[in-house]
């Protein structure tokens, strides 16, 4: 039999941050407190600062998640090979369709977070700007250039936030699907039969 101090023993400092970041993507950072957080891992509020000095820097913590996990995604992926502009957007794309690319909750929960907490919101300001760089720059691989290439981009970055900021709900290979027409949108061009094919393909 388990005893609870054999689980005490085990705690990491990820099983704190994977706890903190759950509490945090369903009821906000408001809810992200020691107790609360030790009573829910039948650990000791002591056993919390074997791994962090304070809860800011759990908080960090999250923010690092948030950073790695969602801007560092759309930048790997958008400096991805691909034989065409299509093809780089589906690239893009997948990142948005496969929940284990990119977190959409915790996007919105840091979004939340961050209306309240100016430190946080030039974070979330600079990850933007980094963000719309990247897609842009994913543009001008293919020959387009100057507000062509940014609106574009723009476009690409506002359609997927808009999706996670009114809670659109679609099966994957629904989404995927989708996905085709916003790759012709975005590219102005119709995607080969053979890129669309492998993109569905990884979505089924």
């Amino acid at each position: 039999m388990k005893t609870a101090t054999a689980t005490k023993s085990r705690a990491t400092r990820q099983t704190w941050i994977q706890a903190a970041y759950s509490l945090f993507v369903n009821e906000g950072i408001e809810a992200v407190k020691i107790m609360p957080l030790a009573k829910q891992l039948n650990l000791t509020r002591t056993g919390f600062y074997w791994h962090f000095k304070d809860l800011s820097e759990l908080h960090d913590a999250i923010i690092d998640i948030w950073q790695t996990r969602n801007t560092g995604i759309i930048i790997e992926r958008c400096r991805a090979p691909a034989p065409s502009l299509c093809a780089a957007l589906f690239n893009l794309i997948d990142c948005w369709i496969n929940q284990d690319l990119f977190d959409a909750p915790l996007d919105l929960a840091i979004r939340n977070w961050a209306r309240n907490d100016a430190r946080l919101q030039n974070l979330v300001d600079q990850s933007d700007r980094d963000r719309l760089t990247a897609v842009k720059a994913l543009f001008e691989r293919f020959g387009r250039t100057g507000e062509v290439a940014h609106y574009r981009a723009l476009t690409v970055i506002l359609t997927q936030t808009g999706y996670y900021s009114i809670h659109v709900a679609e099966p994957r290979l629904q989404r995927a699907i989708a996905g085709c027409q916003y790759a012709e949108i975005f590219a102005g061009e119709a995607p080969a039969q053979s890129e669309i094919d492998a993109f569905l393909d990884r979505h089924r």
